[in-house]
């Protein structure tokens, strides 16, 4: 299974927004963080950002919504044209529901769990979901240290997913560098978010060496 490669954009430099989605342009897509300082104690952007990154670059955007009231505000990231909306279950009163209207807009619903949700609270609703994105650190903030108690969550998901025949994505998110990645991938991930070992140094180069650690776990 191929590892995909989606950059936060929250550890980028926002006042040349433009010049960064052009310099990770070698990624697999944006994972773009919306926080709304009441669900998470930070506060990014909303939809008019969203718009604004979704015109500047071609590839698919993940939008990450850690909000209060994902019901009522998933489906307008849908319909701006992100590829991927993803709600914590932790904020979200109609799971399926909401997933349902996702996907009839034409996006792929995703579901995020904060690191102390087991997966065994989707266990029955996963294969309404296309990803599961699995926070390795606490929602709110770039550049904190991957949480290494979700590893053994990784391979309970992943075991979740093969049992049912399903192909969702595994998305892990949250202290992914060098360092940590091989761990993530042979756990179970296929999909990388990385923000602060991207940006902080030449994004080619922190995406093609992350490629390579993924492709080769073990070593």
């Amino acid at each position: 299974m191929k590892t995909k490669i989606y950059p936060s954009v929250l550890n980028c430099d926002q006042m040349k927004f433009a010049e960064e989605l052009a310099a990770i342009k070698t990624a697999d897509g944006v994972h773009l963080d919306i926080m709304d300082n009441h669900f998470v104690p930070n506060l990014t952007w909303g939809l008019p950002t969203a718009q604004a990154v979704l015109n500047a670059t071609k590839l698919p955007v993940d939008a990450h919504l850690m909000i209060e009231d994902p019901d009522r505000w998933a489906p307008e990231y849908a319909k701006a044209g992100c590829a991927i909306v993803c709600f914590h279950l932790e904020a979200s009163k109609a799971p399926v529901r909401t997933a349902e209207v996702i996907r009839s807009l034409g996006a792929k619903p995703g579901i995020a769990l904060n690191p102390a949700t087991p997966v065994s609270a989707i266990k029955d609703i996963l294969g309404r979901f296309d990803q599961v994105t699995l926070m390795s650190v606490e929602p709110g903030f770039g550049g904190q240290g991957f949480i290494p108690e979700v590893l053994p969550k990784i391979k309970r998901l992943r075991k979740l997913v093969e049992e049912a025949r399903l192909d969702t994505d595994i998305q892990v998110d949250g202290g992914v560098n060098d360092k940590t990645v091989a761990q993530v991938v042979k756990a179970g991930a296929n999909v990388i978010v990385s923000g602060s070992f991207v940006f902080k140094r030449n994004p080619v180069e922190a995406i093609a060496d992350l490629r390579k650690l993924a492709e080769n776990p073990l070593a």
